[in-house]
Parts: C-alpha cells; structure tokens; sequence
C-alpha cells in the first residue's frame, strides 16, 4: 500500500487569476507559483462560491454554497455545527495545521450593520430583530478571531481544535495592519512595534500615491508574510520522518488592500510600466455611473472595504504595490518548497494555490470588489501539483468552483467525503454545465439605496448575473466581449439565449439545493 499524501495547501487573498505569470502576466514576478503551474495542472476557468472573505473561505472548508451552509456575508461565521473537509483528514489520521490568515469568524469586533426589510422598506438595527435560528452563531465559540479580544494566542483559547485544525496560528486582519497571533509576536519582537504600522507612522514617499496606500515603517523580516512563511517552516520541520501524513494550509493575508508592501517590494514595480486593463474606464452600469459621480464631488467612501472608481495613476500606483506584495508572497512560497525538498517532504506532497476571490484592480474604473460580478473578482487561480501524478503544465478549461476543492483532496487522500458536500472531484467527475455564484451583501453601498443579493451563472461562454429589487440585470458574451464592455440582458437578439440560460440557472440552483441532513427513518 502506498504512503498516504501530504497536502500543503496555500491561499492569497484577494488575488484575481491574471495576477501571475502562469497566467499570462508578462509584469508580476511570480516564478514559485508559476513552477507549481509548470509542473501540475492549473484551472483556466475556476470560479469562486462567492465573491468575498467569510462567504468563499467557509465554501472552500464545507464543499457547500453559502446559502446552504448560511455564512452569506461577511460578519456571519461558520457553524460549528457544520462539517469541515479538515475534520475528516484529521479524523483519518492526518495531523493538521493553519497557518495565515483564517477568517472563519469575525475579526472587526465592530456591530452588524443595519437589515433591510424589504416588508417594510426601511433598515432595521439587527439588535432589533429576532432571527429564525435559536443558535444564531453567537457567544464565546464564535469570538474567537475577534481582534480587540486578542491578548492571547487562538491556541490557548481553543476547547479542541479549530473547525478539524489541530495547530492554529494566525494572522487576522491585512497589510501592515495584520493581528491576531502574528500581531503578538511582532509585539515581542519589537516592543514598539505599533509605533511602525498605518498610515500615521509611514516612511515618507511622493513618489506613489494612492487610496489606503502607505509606505510602511515595518521592516520585512517584521512583515505577516514572512512570519507565515517562517512559521509553516517550523512546523513541516516537526513533521518530517512521522508516520502520519499531514495537511497544512498557509494563508496569506496579502494581496488585499490597504496596499504596503515592506522594504524593497514598496517599490519593486515601478506605476509607469504597469498596465491599465482593457475595461479601464469604461461601462455604463447605474452604480459605476454613481461611483465616478462620488470621485468627481469628493463623496466616495475610498477608505472603507467599499468599491471605488480611481484615476489611471491611482490605477498604476495599486497595481504597481500590489505586485509587490504578489512578488513577496512568491519569494516566501520558494523557501517553503525549499524546506519540503530538504526535509524530504516533497515527493509526498500535494500542493495546492488558490485564491479566496479577486479585485477589480483597474477593471472599468473600478477598485476592490462586491456588488459587480465581473470576471476580475469571480475568477481566480487554482493550481494543482502532485509529484505522484505529474501533468507537465497542463491547462484544464473545464469549469470549475470553490466547493470542488474539498472533495478533490478527501479523494487523493482516499476518505469519501460526506452527505451534502455539493462540490465534485475535479479529477474523475464530469464539470457541470455551469457554475453559480452567490453574494448577499450586509450593508448598502455607493450606487445602490439597498444591500444586495445577487445571483450569477457562468457558463462556457456567457456571465448572466440577476438581482433583487432593481430594474438591471446583465448578460455578457464571453466569447465576442470577454471584457464584459456590451450589457445584452436587454437585446431582444440575445432573448432566446436568456431565457435557456434562465433554465439553466434554474436547474443548477435546483441541483444545488441542500441534501443534509439525512433521515433518520422512512418516515
């Protein structure tokens, strides 16, 4: 019988799939990820559940859509009582480890906002209202990333382990601004530490300039991706020669915004050669309309999570500081590899790179992501490298989602998976007709007098994304548009192919529906 295979299984945040050069950037630096690509196989066409943090990163755990599993939205964390993919290699024997950012449960510590209640037409404080779940995923259990709360390591805190995570430390929050166990240990480090990060205590720079970009005063051997990198070496070192094989997962806080890559990789990239992309500016949608309507008299929310329209040198700038921090992301994967071919890991290690979703970075304007379902943050990089099965730099096209990563490595490792995982093995299942994505949002935003719920389908050639309570919706040719630039929901040419891809929606979201728990009895 064959050894069981390791998994070292890495995550970015907020990075599209055209951010590395697998991928065809010919600017960012990215030549670790792009090994991985060159030796396994990378997904052309791999969609997120969802387009935001706590949404996607609790499908990525449970196989299961948002609306199934019930974190919809940022600020609702996973149930404890749902299972995790984690939970059954752990019960199977693997030692398991997170290591970077979780981000399964709220780190802000700041109150929900306001509901809208479309019954009444008008926002409601949460405090305000009873919720149809008597176990509404609050108390103790549910506080544990909590940022404000964090005089502790999560390790200490933990009644048994973290959603299947045997070994949990982590780095909440992003940027130089990253909490949690990190913050903790940067604290003893440097007891001035917090006199280097934000915005206040920034080197000085006029060479770039842009919304929440500084030039940050912490040293990069201080930085949260190196003390990620460090720490998953720490911890496959205890690994090697034990019998049991061992799943760990390095997540990046990094590239997500605020933009401050430390030291040299401020300004690795220099704004002027970076490319704006081919949408930049462009697009007639109600609430891009709005958003550069905000830029003009001073009005946009540019310090917030909220999307905002930039100018083309803003543009550049973020681009140019968000390779940056891509490029040092890459340099700290290449010493972890290092360290599973020295410890003589590497032959039994599957490793897997993705993203949790993407950002709009430039895309018609735009920066961030939410409420637009654009191809720049609903499409990501998933890359799969086996050294027990190489492929040699293939390319899949098939289409694929968030939730099929679960069932793809309970297989390589040889454990069914269990009742009410929607996601499939990429490896021996058929891809499906289309794929949906989900975003309910928690709080109204720029261009909208409402949070929206929102329901997309891709397909292999079309995007058709429908909302609640407005008047637009949109459908875009991939084929002919692969910018998404012409809006054809309205088009009476595209209306026979509206209406199958409505059926289609229709009989996905029916598939989709949840299949646990099991009956107990017949009846």
């Amino acid at each position: 019988m064959s050894k069981r295979p390791n998994f070292l299984f890495i995550i970015t945040d907020q990075h599209r799939a055209d951010h590395l050069g697998c991928y065809g950037n010919t600017r960012v630096r990215t030549p670790a990820i792009d090994s991985l690509a060159a030796k396994g196989c990378r997904w052309e066409r791999f969609y997120v559940a969802n387009p935001i943090c706590m949404p996607n990163r609790a499908s990525i755990m449970t196989g299961r859509m948002c609306s199934v599993h019930g974190a919809r939205h940022n600020g609702i964390p996973l149930s404890r009582d749902q299972t995790t993919f984690v939970e059954l290699l752990r019960d199977a024997g693997y030692r398991t480890g997170l290591i970077g950012k979780s981000h399964l449960q709220s780190f802000s510590g700041l109150p929900a906002a306001n509901r809208f209640v479309p019954e009444e037409g008008k926002h409601v404080p949460s405090a305000h209202l009873r919720d149809a779940f008597k176990n509404n995923r609050h108390g103790p259990e549910y506080e544990l990333e909590l940022t404000p709360q964090w005089d502790t390591p999560i390790a200490e805190r933990l009644n048994g382990d973290f959603y299947g995570f045997q070994h949990v430390e982590i780095a909440a929050d992003h940027a130089d601004q990253a909490s949690g166990d990190y913050l903790l240990w940067a604290r003893n480090q440097r007891p001035d530490f917090d006199s280097l990060v934000g915005p206040e205590n920034a080197l000085p720079c006029n060479r770039i300039k842009a919304p929440q970009a500084w030039r940050t005063a912490v040293p990069e051997e201080l930085y949260s991706t190196n003390w990620i990198g460090a720490r998953c070496e720490d911890w496959l070192s205890q690994q090697a020669g034990q019998e049991e094989p061992f799943f760990l997962q390095m997540s990046f806080p990094d590239p997500h915004h605020p933009f401050t890559p430390p030291g040299r990789y401020w300004d690795l990239y220099d704004p002027g050669e970076m490319d704006l992309p081919a949408s930049f500016g462009q697009g007639a949608l109600p609430p891009i309309r709005a958003m550069r309507a905000a830029m003009e008299n001073g009005s946009d929310p540019r310090n917030s999570q909220n999307p905002f329209v930039v100018t083309e040198d803003e543009a550049r700038a973020i681009i140019a500081l968000t390779f940056g921090m891509i490029t040092m992301i890459d340099d700290t994967i290449a010493k972890v590899l290092n360290s599973l071919k020295s410890l003589g890991l590497a032959e039994n290690t599957v490793v897997v790179f993705t993203s949790d979703h993407g950002d709009y970075m430039g895309d018609h304007g735009l920066m961030l992501k939410l409420l637009l379902h654009y191809q720049s943050i609903i499409r990501v990089p998933f890359i799969w490298c086996d050294p027990a099965n190489p492929t040699e730099g293939t390319v899949n096209r098939d289409l694929a989602s968030s939730i099929d990563i679960p069932a793809s490595i309970l297989a390589r490792a040889g454990i069914q998976t269990f009742n009410g995982m929607q996601g499939r093995d990429l490896f021996s299942s058929k891809p499906p007709e289309a794929i949906i994505v989900e975003e309910d949002s928690q709080r109204t935003m720029t261009g909208f007098d409402r949070p929206q719920r929102v329901r997309t389908l891709v397909t292999e050639r079309f995007r058709m994304s429908l909302r609640q309570g407005e008047t637009w919706n949109e459908l875009y040719d991939l084929h002919d548009d692969p910018h998404e630039l012409d809006n054809r929901f309205e088009d009476p040419g595209f209306a026979p192919t509206r209406h199958n891809l409505m059926e289609t929606m229709l009989r996905r979201m029916i598939e989709l529906q949840d299949r646990a728990p099991l009956p107990a009895y017949r009846a």
